[in-house]
């Protein structure tokens, strides 16, 4: 019962023969073949999947061996699963409590067929031979986070034999699954399926237990590497894209077509189908990372921006691979979805979705932007794979933090677009050019979810409404902060090394501080203790700006004009800490001729005055003037001019719009 990985399809031809299913028979491609290279991965935990797909009634009728390795230190007495699809079941699932907790739309405008489920049918422990123990009454639904027992997201079987560490178990799963209306970018809109978190998936055991949490709204996912064998069977004429490598496909006698795909060390895999795909391919060659092929399934009336689906994907892979590691896997998917199927946007092993409108000017962020972050995600959640229930921002931080660099490195300057006749219309602002910090940081969506939770909270207990905020926007932050504090030849290096250090190894967020201060050389502690540890904000600021006359050679004699004397001016900066975040700062005074003055302020008093004497009035005021720390919540109060001199440019541009106006009314009035 208990061994090494066997053939995986032979396997499954057994069991499949044994519940009274309907096995394909192997193709000529073994199901597992000696590994060209050595395993770049555990490889502990492998599928082989057959599955048919009936898009009429949105169902999959699925068949899977895991084979599973325990590389934790303890014994495994039951195995859990993960069942994500029935998140989508009825309203009374975590998934949509959480949903309407977060304010988002009823799900009353749902019909009967909106819904997602999947139900498992038979489940049982095999060996070899296919023989094995029936475990499918067994199998119970659990609730390891909240208690909730409406919902049914885990399960868990327990085992007549534990399986003890460094043990291996076969696990062969017959289930079938409805494809919901999309909830959260898996599911079907006419003849376009994507398939995602869409059979039943052993959770990870660490030393401390299963990892195996109950589908949250904010958060993504968490599973161990292994090698993907799946045969797809639908329509035949649709076309298929899949995590991996399509080895071969098979015309069936009932008008089908099997597709079977394969893939080493990787930890998911999903799949897109539809008879309306344009297909195109382009290849990415650089002088020193490994070439890769690019196929890109898109919508017919989106064909004419294939170029800039592969350019941005060749963006990624060339800004990602020199700064951080190269991309092994030698073959990417890119998939533009269907109108109003709410696909886009979202990564899995070497597939990507990514978006666009029918009508997109260029110098916009979009397909550019998507394409760049969902083809980075490749790095961070498919290659490093940290556990994005509890760290979501190791990955989809980090990651919006690179993919701004990058966006900023190619395609700077691009521009604000709004859209007018129920978005169809585009319109270019040429006025207003989009900026890294900003808009590819996300200040200004930061600033709304600031002090939702500390980072250090597990990513699947923050609260709905602004897990993104802390999740993407802040990491982003933090991150360009970090990069002005060290330079980005540290940050680059800090990401290099992590990034090669960890990969194909589910680091934890001690993991990346680690590096960071090995490789800065600095102990950076007490940033790490504020950013990540803390949901203290920072807003630093100018309270007030004085520069006053002090007449040094005493009273002024009679009949000497004011402007002839000896005098020099005395200039008083009052700088504040409004938030609770404590930084170091720099504060600068700009003078009349202008000369400046610099202090360097450690942050921590709620104020400190700077004073000092010049023979000229100050102009203006400033803290942070190179703006170091980005995650100041009110950048608007960050500097102060002197007030006569605002008063009287207020004064000017005031009287010139009024005369402006008065002269603009005069002149209708005329022609009315």
């Amino acid at each position: 019962m208990f061994g090494r990985s066997t053939a995986l399809v032979a396997l499954l031809v057994a069991s499949e023969a044994a519940i009274g299913g309907a096995p394909q028979a192997p193709s000529a491609t073994p199901a597992v073949t000696a590994a060209a290279v050595a395993p770049r991965s555990p490889r502990n935990a492998s599928y082989a999947i057959t599955a048919r797909l009936d898009p009429a009634s949105r169902t999959i009728s699925g068949n899977e061996i895991v084979t599973w390795r325990n590389t934790s230190t303890i014994a495994a007495n039951a195995l859990r699963f993960h069942l994500y699809y029935n998140a989508w079941r009825n309203t009374a699932s975590t998934w949509m409590r959480e949903r309407r907790l977060s304010g988002r739309a009823p799900e009353e405008k749902y019909q009967q067929s909106d819904w997602g489920w999947i139900d498992v049918t038979n489940l049982r422990i095999i060996g070899a031979d296919g023989s094995g123990g029936d475990l499918t009454n067994q199998l119970r639904f659990i609730a390891p986070d909240d208690g909730n027992t409406a919902d049914r997201t885990v399960a868990e079987v327990p085992l007549a034999r534990a399986v003890g560490p460094g043990e291996t178990v076969n696990v062969q799963i017959a289930w079938s699954a409805h494809v919901p209306r999309t909830f959260a970018r898996t599911g079907a809109i006419g003849n376009f399926f994507f398939i995602a978190q869409w059979f039943p998936k052993i959770g990870v055991l660490e030393n401390t237990g299963w990892n195996c949490h109950q589908f949250h709204l904010s958060t993504e996912f968490f599973a161990d590497f292994g090698t993907y064998d799946v045969r797809l069977t639908l329509p035949r004429g649709w076309i298929v894209g899949a995590t991996g490598i399509e080895r071969d496909r098979r015309d069936e006698p009932d008008g089908t077509t099997t597709h079977h795909y394969y893939q080493d060390d990787v930890h998911d895999f999903a799949w897109t189908t539809s008879p309306d795909y344009v297909e195109r391919h382009a290849t990415f060659e650089h002088q020193s990372l490994p070439r890769a092929d690019l196929r890109l399934l898109l919508q017919k009336e989106h064909a004419g921006q294939a170029e800039r689906y592969f350019e941005a994907a060749r963006a990624a892979l060339k800004y990602y691979g020199e700064w951080f590691g190269p991309y092994p896997y030698g073959h990417l998917t890119i998939v533009d979805p269907a109108w109003q199927s709410a696909a886009d946007g979202m990564e899995y092993p070497t597939l990507i979705t990514a978006g666009t409108s029918w009508l997109q000017p260029p110098h916009t962020e979009d397909p550019e932007d998507v394409t760049v972050h969902e083809a980075g995600h490749q790095f961070w959640y498919g290659i490093v794979a940290t556990n994005e229930f509890e760290n979501a921002w190791m990955d989809e931080g980090i990651n919006t933090f690179a993919t701004a660099r990058v966006m900023q490195e190619r395609y700077a300057p691009t521009y604000t677009l709004t859209r007018y006749f129920g978005g169809f219309v585009p319109y270019l602002m040429r006025d207003f050019p989009r900026s890294r910090e900003r808009e590819g940081d996300r200040l200004g969506t930061y600033r709304t979810g600031a002090k939702g939770d500390a980072q250090s909270t597990p990513s699947w207990q923050y609260w709905p409404g602004t897990a993104g905020s802390i999740t993407y926007d802040k990491t982003a932050l933090w991150l360009h902060t970090l990069e002005r504090m060290v330079g980005w030849e540290v940050l680059q290096r800090i990401l290099s090394t992590y990034f090669m250090r960890f990969q194909f190894k589910h680091p934890k967020p001690q993991d990346f501080f680690d590096v960071a201060n090995e490789v800065s050389g600095r102990d950076l502690t007490w940033f790490f203790d504020q950013v990540y540890r803390s949901s203290n904000v920072f807003d630093y600021g100018v309270d007030a700006l004085r520069s006053d006359i002090d007449v040094i050679d005493g009273a002024i004699p009679a009949g000497v004009k004011t402007e002839l004397r000896q005098a020099s001016y005395r200039t008083q900066v009052i700088v504040r800490r409004y938030g609770e975040g404590i930084f170091p700062v720099d504060v600068r005074v700009v003078f009349e001729n202008k000369e400046e003055v610099r202090w360097h302020w450690d942050g921590r008093d709620r104020w400190k005055r700077f004073e000092v004497e010049k023979p000229v009035r100050a102009s203006f005021a400033q803290v942070d003037p190179e703006h170091v720390l980005l995650l100041d919540v009110r950048y608007t109060n960050n500097s102060l001019s002197m007030e006569p001199q605002s008063a009287r440019a207020a004064r000017k541009w005031s009287l010139a719009w009024l005369i402006w106006l008065q002269d603009h009314l005069l002149t209708y009035g005329f022609f009315v």
